[in-house]
């Protein structure tokens, strides 16, 4: 290092070495002032029209709304995904959920699946979906790396979802794909089980507590206002992923008490506990603001607000208080549909772009974009290119977020999971892929209609935004153009399509039955109920929960030493169950193994170790909590020696 005294310049002229050092590092400080920073706010399960800004009168959102008076709001925003893990995956990797194979949100539980395929063909389902890939692979380079490559500090605060490590050797958390910093460190967890408030069960790190009642999102936006005040000389980038508003669904009591003094029935939106979840969500982003603010690098940060998918328009079925569970936590009118959904309702976003100087203030802009334009895009506004090799999926709309014409004409989504039992709660919950061109439509739903073949729906969106007039077969020639762009879109990212299963019903007469009702001891293989009102549905047995502490027991005869519990498992509500052994004779517990769901309506394969420390005579399965109705099917208990025992419903 070179000593900060007087000395004389060649020249004879006296130079302070201060002052000369200033004036040679001056082009280096001036090349880390031009890259931007970066702050990505990424909301989980909010709404098109959850902003006041997006059209609510009902939520208050107002520090969103500033934003977006500082940027630009647009309005035909998609994610690649109706539900959250694939979206994420895409930002981060700038490919469709379809090539990478993550195409539900199923990288929280175990074992661990690598490589995309269908599902196995068994008898109980008519159409046979994919079984997603569970982790986002290291053979990524995340938008993260490219970044920190560059010389960015890198931090990720909240929610993940893309994987966790069961072993030291694995490398699927923040810290693993180019982040510096994970705060709170909650890889595992699909969403805040147990609640927002403080104490929080979800963090396991003993070091994060807070005052009772204190919500998450206001110690997390802390932590990233104290980050951003340490970074504010050097690029960053932030990614502040929200857990807001996910289930489950408590809030702060004041904010209730407030939203229902103001909710009206005849408003779509009018659940004043869903509405005090987006007000914390909206006090986060303020604070977040405010530090930009507080360290005078507004004009040089870009800020990203979006959300990974469609709004929760159904029944939350569970609150916390009681008492809205029977009211949608919110509506996407005019869209059709929501969450897990192929309608628009599902995957249009409300998308917000700041950049003061560079952006339009206050501006509103209609051009197409999606979630896998962000790492080509970013990348572009700090002055990189996608390193050589990489498949991109996404276009560079850093022009045409600007303010400039956009390179994209059409958006793809596929979903290749679904189930057509649910119709009633989750209008568009099947296996599909969609196109839209311009502005139009196409869906394909697989094995669909009655005989087996694909069903196509095609609509105009630009008259009719709600998707009600289906004009496939007004439109033949051009249903075909678009389902052939779907086909060769399938094709390119060699996506796993689901198909028709020639073994439906074949081998399980009891599933064409609609409903078949079970006593509390009449479950196959001996299993004891004791978990609330029981029904074998297509094959598999509904739960209606009883409640808290709702189990189903049976028989385990093992010996003491190593077995493992895998199980299929849907539920509506993200939650933590249990297994539990009893002992020989019974009576207490010997072991509890915790597990977890992610209340995403879609069937997760759930896989436990457990080990007993002596002869086991009991083994319960402890339903998740916060679930008031789920699926079981297909257990299967593997001891260390021995035959494996299997029960289906």
């Amino acid at each position: 290092m070179l000593p900060l005294r007087r000395s004389f310049w060649p020249t004879g002229q006296l130079v302070n070495w201060s002052t000369f050092l200033s004036i040679l590092l001056a082009p280096l400080a001036a090349l880390a002032a031009d890259k931007p920073n970066v702050i990505f706010i990424l909301a989980d399960d909010l709404g098109a029209h959850d902003l006041g800004c997006f059209g609510s009168t009902f939520y208050e959102t107002p520090n969103i709304d500033r934003l977006a008076k500082r940027g630009t709001r647009f309005t035909q925003a998609y994610a690649a995904s109706p539900l959250c893990s694939p979206t994420r995956s895409s930002i981060l990797v700038g490919q469709y959920p379809a090539r990478t194979g993550i195409t539900a949100p199923v990288c929280h539980i175990n074992p661990i699946f690598l490589n995309k395929e269908l599902v196995k063909d068994g008898p109980k389902s008519r159409v046979l979906v994919a079984n997603s890939v569970s982790r986002l692979k290291t053979e990524y380079f995340t938008l993260a790396e490219a970044l920190k490559e560059a010389g960015y500090s890198t931090a990720h605060f909240g929610k993940w979802h893309l994987g966790h490590n069961l072993k030291p050797e694995e490398r699927y958390e923040p810290k693993d794909q180019g982040f510096d910093l994970d705060w709170p460190h909650t890889p595992k967890a699909p969403g805040p089980g147990g609640g927002y408030l403080a104490p929080w069960k979800f963090i396991k790190d003993p070091t994060i507590t807070d005052d009772v009642g204190v919500n998450i999102e206001d110690r997390m936006s802390k932590e990233a206002a104290k980050y951003i005040a340490a970074h504010k000389d050097k690029p960053f980038y932030l990614n502040y992923w929200a857990f807001s508003v996910h289930s489950p669904w408590n809030a702060r009591p004041d904010y209730i008490e407030h939203f229902k003094a103001k909710a009206d029935p005849k408003n779509p939106q009018h659940n004043a506990l869903y509405a005090a979840m987006v007000k914390s969500l909206d006090d986060g982003i303020g604070r977040i603001l405010q530090a930009v603010d507080d360290a005078g690098i507004a004009d040089n940060t870009i800020i990203v607000f979006y959300s990974d998918n469609g709004g929760y328009a159904y029944p939350p079925k569970k609150t916390d208080p009681e008492g809205y569970a029977d009211i949608p936590a919110t509506s996407n009118l005019p869209l059709r549909s929501g969450k897990a959904s192929l309608y628009e309702g599902g995957t249009r976003e409300p998308f917000i772009f700041a950049w003061p100087g560079k952006a339009k203030a206050g501006a509103t802009s209609d051009i197409l974009f999606q979630t896998v334009d962000f790492y080509p895009t970013l990348l572009s506004f700090v002055g990189l290119k996608p390193h050589d090799g990489i498949k991109l999926d996404g276009h560079d709309q850093s022009k045409a977020l600007l303010g400039g014409d956009s390179p994209r004409d059409r958006v793809f989504c596929h979903f290749p999971h679904g189930n057509a039992t649910r119709d009633s709660v989750m209008d568009g919950f099947y296996a599909g892929t969609y196109v839209r061109k311009g502005d139009w439509k196409l869906l394909r739903f697989y094995a669909r209609n009655d005989d087996g073949s694909d069903d196509l729906e095609l609509y105009d969106l630009k008259n009719d935004l709600g998707e009600r007039r289906n004009l496939a077969k007004e439109k033949p020639e051009l249903a075909k153009e678009l389902n052939g762009l779907i086909t060769d879109f399938l094709k390119d990212t060699e996506a796993v399509i689901p198909k028709l299963n020639s073994n439906f019903g074949k081998a399980a007469p009891k599933a064409a039955a609609p409903k078949k009702a079970l006593t509390p001891d009449d479950l196959p293989g001996g299993w004891k109920n004791r978990a609330g009102k029981a029904s074998v549905v297509e094959g598999a047995l509904h739960i209606e929960s009883k409640g808290a502490d709702s189990f189903l027991g049976v028989g385990a005869g093992l010996t003491a030493g190593k077995a493992k519990l895998t199980f299929k498992l849907r539920a509506p509500q993200a939650g933590e169950g249990r297994i539990a052994l009893l002992g020989a004779a019974g009576g207490a517990e010997i072991l509890s193994v915790p597990y977890r769901t992610s209340g995403e309506a879609v069937w997760q394969t759930i896989s436990v170790d457990i080990e007993a420390k002596q002869t086991t005579s009991i083994l319960r399965l402890h339903l998740p909590a916060g679930s008031a109705a789920v699926d079981l099917d297909d257990i299967v208990l593997t001891p260390a020696q021995g035959a494996p025992r299997r029960w289906e419903f």
